[in-house]
């Protein structure tokens, strides 16, 4: 009964030392754990913020039915261009980009605006402030409100939709 005694109590201390190292496995565990969880968690944030930089074709509907497409370029630094896609260019003569402004706001929430100039008719030219005010709907796409400010004379502003769909490539 001696020997089977010493032996029980030889085997006591490595128990208690397999005990500690198990709450220093589990310890590790967690560690490895909550570190997947943040992972998926700051990537989860990622896709929840999608990247404004890049080449937008800008679709605009205004209240009284009249449409216009330009092309909108997201740089660094809120800083982009517009550039006018109207068949009636072909008359006029190229468009030449105008510089841009835009901002990210809360979740998914995006401001763009700068100068245009809308052809009117074969002789007239329509210089205003467009801004779009409008959230991401996907990566690649972006809808909202539009407004123009004409610069000239007391006319009103033109209020509409506008649909922001990234161009391929760009």
């Amino acid at each position: 009964m001696v020997g089977q005694f010493k032996v029980l109590k030889t085997l006591s201390p490595c128990a208690v030392s397999r005990s500690g190292l198990g709450e220093n496995v589990k310890a590790i565990q967690a560690s490895i754990l909550m570190a997947i969880a943040h992972t998926g968690f700051a990537a989860q944030a990622e896709a929840q913020s999608p990247n404004l930089i890049g080449r937008w074709n800008v679709e605009i509907t205004f209240a009284n039915g009249n449409q216009r497409s330009l092309r909108f370029d997201a740089q660094d630094s809120g800083k982009g261009t517009f550039l006018l896609l109207d068949p009636k260019l072909k008359v006029w003569g190229p468009a030449t980009p105008s510089p841009v402004k835009w901002t990210r706001g809360e979740g998914d929430s995006v401001t763009f605006s700068g100068a245009v100039e809308f052809p009117l008719g074969n002789v007239g030219r329509d210089a205003g402030t467009l801004a779009c005010k409008g959230k991401f709907e996907t990566e690649s796409l972006i809808t909202g409100e539009v407004e123009f400010s004409p610069l000239v004379g007391d006319g009103p502003s033109k209020s509409g939709t506008f649909k922001a769909i990234r161009a391929g490539g760009g």
